[in-house]
């Protein structure tokens, strides 16, 4: 089967989506020892900031001449880029050939996608020979597939509330479920200025070394160009600031100086300069100004209203939105008021997708201007270029449905 085909097929083999457990999964990563990469694993979970930080750690190790393999989800346009070594996705007949095996160990095992991806993703690093291997959590931690792997370094970036349904509806819960990536007497780092305690609880039940943002470590800005990291061993003035939000960077710099590797300073800069992710603050074009961001739930949102620099005189913002229907998508809203002057919202024709009248009701009750609706993001994109002068921005935001959206189509407009 072509790749299309093996992924159509994995979308039918569960009947559930999302069934989390390590159960299932881990009776074929035993069948075919796949709980050991052979290298140093670096596990990155978090409500917001997971890909940001991956992005930080891959560019970093890179810099210092290691190879490494990293596994994000989900993916923007090609599932491929979820799995990537040397920060290039592997091709089609690399994940052919492992989903052939995982398939053949499988048997009678029902696996979800993410747990056969995920799966496919330990084989395929422990046969390329990495020397590091980054992994990003799917949902939680302690029943995520990428669990069943023990990490050298466990990173926790941030703690909001998402996923009610599966990780529970605080703060306080949801950092239980977090800190299960958590491994005694290794480092678990924590991005978190002010996490719940039962993070820090976790951690001591555990035996884990935990090293928290703030206490730790922390950051502060030295201009529009660099910044500063320091802990209690040492002072880094003068960094490049990387593509990415700094407090993700910060954090991802925290994991590195913990890890079992050895990077030199130089090495570290480097790897700073060249940090970039798509979709994470992304500036896709010029006069209007348009950023993507995949900022799904109010911290998220909240996050990405923080990084967009003040609206200078005159300079007008404009929103494109479209949101899964089982986000809080009023919470998203009230993180973004005051900040959007005009809204295009758009219906997401995915599954769990909503449609432009239930954000639109949304931002009324809070007060904001709906300039129109549509059911396509490009439509929308169209629209709120046409009504923006060159100074003026557009943002657009709410699902990685809708940045890959986005991105489709100001690619296709670019080739035409």
């Amino acid at each position: 089967m072509a790749l299309d085909d093996w992924l159509s097929w994995l979308e039918k083999q569960h009947p559930k989506s999302i069934d989390l457990g390590l159960e299932r999964a881990g009776q074929v990563a035993d069948r075919l020892s796949l709980r050991a990469p052979g290298c140093p694993v670096i596990t990155v979970g978090g409500t917001n900031g997971k890909g940001s930080t991956v992005a930080t750690l891959v560019s970093i190790f890179r810099a210092a001449g290691y190879r490494v393999g990293s596994y994000t989800s989900p993916h923007l346009l090609h599932f491929n880029e979820r799995i990537c070594i040397d920060g290039v996705p592997v091709d089609d007949e690399t994940l052919i050939a492992a989903f052939e095996k995982i398939r053949a160990a499988q048997d009678d095992v029902s696996l979800t996608y993410f747990e056969f991806t995920t799966l496919a993703a330990f084989l395929i690093f422990r046969e390329a020979g990495l020397d590091v291997v980054v992994l990003e959590v799917g949902l939680g931690g302690r029943l995520d597939a990428v669990n069943l792997v023990d990490a050298d370094v466990a990173v926790v970036t941030s703690i909001g509330i998402d996923h009610v349904e599966y990780l529970g509806d605080t703060r306080e819960r949801i950092a239980v479920e977090k800190a299960g990536i958590f491994r005694a007497g290794r480092p678990a780092i924590c991005g978190e200025t002010n996490p719940p305690a039962t993070l820090l609880d976790a951690a001591e039940a555990k035996g884990a070394e935990l090293v928290c943002r703030g206490r730790d470590f922390d950051f502060r800005e030295e201009g529009p160009d660099a910044w500063a990291w320091h802990d209690h061993e040492r002072v880094l003035n003068g960094l490049p600031r990387p593509s990415l939000a700094l407090a993700n960077a910060a954090t991802a710099v925290a994991a590195v100086f913990r890890a079992p590797l050895e990077v030199s300073e130089t090495a570290l800069r480097d790897g700073l300069r060249g940090a970039r992710l798509n979709g994470r603050m992304q500036v896709a074009a010029q006069n209007p100004l348009i950023v993507l961001d995949v900022a799904h739930n109010p911290h998220g949102a909240a996050f990405f209203m923080q990084q967009l620099p003040p609206s200078r005189p005159g300079q007008r913002t404009f929103a494109v939105l479209g949101m899964l229907a089982d986000k809080d998508i009023d919470g998203v809203v009230e993180a973004c008021l005051g900040r959007v002057d005009a809204w295009h919202v758009v219906s997401l024709h995915v599954p769990r997708g909503a449609i432009s009248d239930r954000l639109a009701d949304a931002l009324y009750v809070q007060g904001c201007h709906v300039a129109s609706r549509h059911e396509s993001v490009a439509a929308a994109l169209m629209v709120a270029r046409q009504q923006a002068r060159a100074a003026d921005r557009i943002i657009v935001f709410g699902s990685f449905y809708t940045v890959a959206a986005a991105q489709q189509a100001l690619s296709t407009e670019w080739s035409e």
